[in-house]
């Protein structure tokens, strides 16, 4: 299990555009993947349970994956977060 933190760096946080990006890269890795907020967690490549979540930019949302290729999940999501969802790293 690979687990970490991120600070969303875009001012609307993971409103309904950055989820989708999200989940498309998500959906990239075998891994399951997790976004937790406040000890709620929801599975990252489910875009009611990551709406549901309410992320607003300046949150820290932690990223977990677990699977055959949970390090490059984590890394590739904390990278488009870190990116504030920027098109060159979708």
């Amino acid at each position: 299990m690979c687990i970490k933190d991120v600070m969303v760096q875009n001012q609307v946080g993971l409103h309904a555009r950055p989820a989708t990006f999200f989940i498309q890269k998500a959906n990239e890795f075998r891994s399951a993947i997790w976004i937790e907020k406040e000890e709620r967690r929801v599975n990252a490549k489910s875009l009611l349970g990551i709406l549901s979540l309410g992320i607003v930019g300046g949150t820290a949302i932690r990223i977990i994956a677990d699977g055959t290729d949970e390090d490059q999940a984590v890394a590739s999501l904390v990278d488009l977060v870190e990116s504030g969802f920027s098109d060159e790293n979708r």
